[in-house]
């Protein structure tokens, strides 16, 4: 039986354990049954059965919307209505609009937002890529305009041997996104799904543009622009890979949605570590500590980081701080190429999280498991291999 996660954060040094709804096995997350079985046309069942089950007169934009107003939750049922009646088109702006803002007014629940999760995934373009994947994504919104560290932590990880899935978008709220930076390093973005996927087997790295893998997100886009404000759309993205990893490393600026997202993927089956710098940063900092909650087992257990436990020196907000894309690119290939000091740092430290999230057969304290974490970063890049993986995915993509 699911129960609701706080819709605030417990104090940083208390430590809890939250139960949420049965996972989907892997066979049910990744939509296919059999290797030998066509995986697109089970997806297009388990949609089509999907929207019968959903479509019942139950769910209408105002019994939807009365109900939030009232403050009363949503079944995930009822949501993915809702998410999948937008992206095929059928919603008005102005049912989108009042729906979203009755949402975020009355605080979205884990089972509310899994329903929105799956829905969307539901209307992605589907790519398929073998094996266990990892993606390592902050939700943006932070303000802080820092380097694109989590790009970074990308490529040590596949230097390290994972296979790495990115997912992101151009700058909303800074001067560079993950895709401004990527293509500023001459990595292409403008690929069909079969070189996408290719791209994740042969170079161990590739991105999963959201713009071309959820074209429906565009029936969305004038009442969101017309609204102005946040909605749950704006800390999706990290939730709706549509390679649906295996693993994921998730920086989350809002304190409040750290614990709600992590719900999300424990429900869905997927391993994580969320985290939130406690200066605000959606990174794990390298300024002061940063709260993690550790998915494993369909469970979620928060704790806190503290990089001097794990002889990480002490760095200021401005150690990390920007600039455009070509600046961001600079950053990137010097720390490739070795230098040190706090962006390295800060770096090595997020693809730890990132591998620890890989590995579920890890045993040992998460600060003990970050320190294993922080070798294989280090090995990454001080033999080169996080810069063979950037050569690699840049004529992989050519």
């Amino acid at each position: 039986m699911a129960v609701k996660l706080p819709s605030s954060p417990t104090e940083p040094d208390e430590r809890r354990v939250w139960f949420v709804p049965k996972p989907l096995t892997s066979q049910q997350r990744r939509g296919t049954c059999r290797p030998e079985t066509n995986q697109h046309f089970l997806r297009f069942v388990d949609n089509l059965e999907r929207v019968s089950k959903f479509s019942s007169s139950e769910h209408t934009w105002p019994s939807l919307i009365t109900a939030l107003i009232a403050g009363q939750d949503l079944s995930s049922e009822q949501t993915w209505w809702a998410m999948d009646t937008i992206m095929a088109g059928d919603a008005s702006d102005a049912q989108i609009a009042g729906f979203l803002v009755a949402l975020r007014a009355k605080g979205e629940s884990v089972e509310e937002l899994t329903g929105l999760v799956e829905a969307m995934l539901a209307n992605a373009r589907p790519i398929d890529i073998p094996g266990e994947t990892l993606d390592i994504v902050g939700t943006g919104g932070d303000r802080h305009n820092t380097v694109n560290i989590s790009s970074m932590a990308a490529l040590v990880c596949a230097g390290a041997g994972a296979k790495v899935v990115k997912h992101g978008n151009r700058a909303a709220s800074s001067s560079s996104g993950s895709a401004d930076v990527i293509e500023a390093l001459g990595v292409r973005l403008d690929l069909p799904v079969d070189r996408v996927a290719r791209s994740a087997v042969e170079a161990g790295i590739t991105f999963c543009f959201a713009q071309v893998f959820h074209p429906s997100m565009r029936f969305a886009a004038v009442a969101r622009r017309d609204m102005g404000v946040a909605t749950a759309f704006n800390f999706m993205g990290p939730l709706t890979n549509p390679s649906r990893p295996s693993a994921s490393a998730i920086g989350v600026a809002d304190e409040r949605l750290a614990p709600l997202i992590a719900g999300v993927l424990a429900a869905r089956g997927v391993r994580a570590l969320v985290f939130r710098g406690g200066d605000g940063l959606d990174e794990l900092t390298t300024t002061g500590t940063s709260t993690v909650w550790e998915v494993r087992n369909g469970t979620v257990e928060r704790s806190t980081v503290d990089p001097m436990d794990l002889g990480i020196p002490r760095a200021t907000l401005d150690d990390l701080r920007g600039g455009d894309a070509a600046a961001n690119a600079a950053v990137v290939l010097s720390v490739l190429a070795g230098d040190r000091g706090p962006v390295r740092d800060a770096v090595l430290l997020n693809a730890a999280a990132a591998l620890v999230a890989l590995d579920p057969a890890a045993e040992g304290t998460l600060t003990e498991r970050l320190r294993a974490g922080l070798r294989r970063a280090e090995e990454s890049v001080d033999s080169g291999q996080a810069r063979k993986a950037l050569d690699r995915w840049v004529e992989v993509t050519q």
